[in-house]
Formats: C-alpha cells, sequence, structure tokens
C-alpha cells in the first residue's frame, strides 16, 4: 500500500463515536458530533450516511477557533 493511503487511513475518523473519542476522549459524547455537525461549521461530512472527519482537519479547525476566541478573554496579570 502506498504511503500516502496509510497516511489517509490513520487520518480518517470514521463515524461520531470516533470523532468524539477523538475530539472529548470518551465515545459516550457522540451527540454533541451530530448537535456540532447540524448547528456549526464544523469540519464533517458524510461518506453514505456515515460522518467522518479528518483528524488533520479538525485540529487546524480548533486551532482556528482558539485563535478566534484568544482577544475576548482578558486576564489580569
Amino acid at each position: 500500500m502506498p504511503e500516502q493511503d496509510t497516511d489517509l487511513a490513520h487520518d480518517l475518523l470514521r463515524g461520531a463515536e470516533e470523532i468524539a473519542l477523538y475530539m472529548y476522549g470518551d465515545r459516550k459524547f457522540r451527540r454533541k458530533i451530530y448537535h456540532l455537525a447540524a448547528t456549526s461549521n464544523a469540519p464533517f461530512f458524510k461518506i453514505g450516511s456515515m460522518i467522518c472527519a479528518r483528524k488533520s482537519v479538525l485540529l487546524k479547525w480548533i486551532e482556528s477557533r482558539e485563535q478566534s476566541h484568544t482577544g475576548d478573554h482578558h486576564t489580569d496579570v
């Protein structure tokens, strides 16, 4: 199998449970994934009826969300 094919296989999250485990550390948060998919611009997509995501794209999306909110919180030192 070519290297880029195995990279994709390791980068792809299949199903809300896998995405929840990756994002929240627990599969029980799968309903949050369905909610995010329905109400946000989270980078999910479907293969057939299965919700999927790429780990690399999710990390970039989370980082952009963090950066967009860093100016919202002021801390006094």
